[in-house]
């Protein structure tokens, strides 16, 4: 389920949001731990992304004098960080010397933070549902599938059928939607047939708690398959709010689509 565009800006990160506990003091030295900050990183490392984000760039050196530990100590945390997408680095020179490292904040460390976008986004829906009329609310979500529609078929190109499918659902799951898709599999018809269904499976939602509240959203998202794939005849087979674990659409390529035409087959997410 779609929902309102740029509603989740920093999917790449989730796992990491539960354990951020807000401000943090400095700590004592922690051991190396290179899969600390996907379980529950050392408090070391969740006060050098606080300081990295109120400050925006710093040094090894900066962040080690802030946070009482010594140089060779932070190093290995930022490299654990790194690791993890978290923080990155670029080069300055800002005196004699060897150039020094200055580190910040990737999109996914500041996924780390908490942010109101939902919030956001529950408040903007609850809102457009006392003051505009049901027709005027249908026309903006339906605008804004057209619009993201639009933009996928950009990204996912003029290929094969399976190949944008491929494609799509990568973009699916980078935005934090898990996102497969497979052959439909029939008594009657053979299944590398050009003119075979395909099935997509969203087997987590972004915006569920959305959705849940305004289930017309869910109207939009079908209309946004339909739009990024004008050559197929698309249907929901599966909705995650009457009943199972994902929502799910069939893709039925329309009679002489010459885009249909199979490929070797790939994983999705």
């Amino acid at each position: 389920m779609d929902g309102i565009a740029g509603l989740k800006t920093s999917n790449e990160a989730p796992k990491y949001v539960a354990w951020w506990s807000g401000t943090v003091p400095a700590m004592e030295p922690q051991p190396h731990n290179r899969s600390s900050v996907t379980a529950e990183a050392p408090p070391t490392r969740k006060a050098a992304l606080a300081v990295l984000m109120r400050q925006g760039e710093c040094t090894a050196a900066d962040l080690a004098e802030r946070l009482a530990v010594s140089v060779q100590v932070m190093r290995r945390h930022l490299r654990c960080l790194e690791e993890d997408q978290l923080v990155e680095a670029s080069s300055s020179q800002a005196g004699p010397g060897r150039p020094s490292n200055r580190w910040r904040l990737t999109v996914a460390g500041h996924g780390c933070f908490p942010d109101g976008n939902e919030a956001f986004a529950l408040g903007l829906l609850k809102s457009m549902a006392t003051t505009l009329p049901p027709e005027t609310q249908a026309v903006l979500l339906q605008q804004q599938a057209v619009v993201k529609a639009a933009k996928y078929r950009h990204q996912i190109g003029e290929g094969p059928l399976q190949q944008r499918l491929q494609r799509l659902a990568e973009l699916r799951c980078s935005e934090g939607y898990v996102t497969d898709f497979h052959r439909e599999v029939t008594d009657t018809a053979p299944p590398d047939g050009p003119n075979q269904a395909w099935l997509i499976s969203e087997n987590h939602c972004s915006v569920m708690r959305i959705a849940e509240a305004f289930p017309v959203i869910c109207d939009q998202e079908l209309l946004l398959i339909r739009q990024t794939f004008p050559d197929c005849e698309v249907e929901r087979i599966h909705w995650r709010l009457e009943a199972g674990h994902a929502c799910g659409f069939r893709l039925m390529p329309l009679a002489d689509n010459p885009l249909a035409t199979p490929t070797s087959p790939q994983p999705s997410c």
